[in-house]
């Protein structure tokens, strides 16, 4: 009893060693599809060469965006041992194509399912992108080309009108100064104007005024009123005081 109890374990225990070498493995993780075209499932299964992991189904299911799952395939396979293989790893790929996507909504996560009689392992999924089109390449190069003959044509118009404005403003005023000075060099001399009086001519003649302004009270005196004689000490009086104001002048 206690013999046959032992040989229960250990068929157990071999059975659960054998389990953990089994796995199913989906890569790459994310692909994009355009419409009208087909897309690939991946799923690689990995199990020993032993009777018990020989034989088992694949399933393969996606879930959309919304959650909602949907099956797609499923395929059994008894797998042969080769001669000399007994108890090594297997790895063998069993991937599924789906030809073609119809439409966007072909987006989602692509499952790979396999089962034994008492084991079940799900691979980690490939997310598929479907899209309506390609990447278009788009090129630069002639929107920079296009750019810089714009701004080169404003800076050149630009700078075209500050010329225009400032040949405008100042040439005009070079124009008068030279017609002024090609009137100044080919004025004649006699054309001149005379030069102005010295300020000694104007005395003179204002003392010249005075002088005879005295002589003709002394020479002609008033008929009605004889004035009275001036005496030599007013008379020598006066003339220091002429003498004053013409040296004070």
């Amino acid at each position: 009893m206690a013999s046959n109890l032992k040989v229960i374990f250990l068929f157990l225990w071999l059975l659960q060693c054998g389990g953990g070498n089994v796995d199913v493995q989906q890569t790459p993780p994310i692909q994009v599809a355009l419409l009208k075209e087909g897309i690939s499932i991946p799923c690689t299964v990995i199990f020993p060469y032993m009777p018990q992991y020989t034989e088992f189904s694949i399933f393969y299911y996606w879930i959309n965006s919304l959650g909602q799952k949907t099956s797609i395939y499923s395929r059994s396979e008894n797998v042969d041992i080769p001669s000399g293989k007994e108890n090594k790893s297997a790895i063998i790929p069993y991937n599924h194509r789906i030809m073609p996507l119809e439409h966007t909504s072909s987006t989602g996560t692509y499952y790979c399912e396999v089962k034994w009689n008492n084991i079940q392992k799900m691979g980690k999924g490939v997310f598929v992108l479907a899209r309506g089109t390609g990447y278009v390449e788009t090129s630069y190069g002639w929107e920079i080309l296009v750019t810089l003959t714009t701004l080169l044509a404003a800076l050149s118009i630009t700078a075209t009108g500050l010329l225009l404005w400032k040949r405008k403003v100042l040439c005009p005023r070079r124009n008068q100064l030279n017609i002024l000075r090609q009137k100044v060099e080919t004025q004649p001399p006699s054309a001149s104007p005379p030069p102005p009086s010295p300020v000694y001519d104007c005395l003179d003649l204002q003392q010249v005024d005075v002088y005879s302004t005295l002589e003709n009270n002394t020479n002609n005196p008033s008929p009605k009123k004889s004035l009275p004689r001036k005496t030599p000490k007013k008379q020598a009086t006066l003339e220091e005081s002429s003498d004053t104001l013409y040296e004070n002048i």
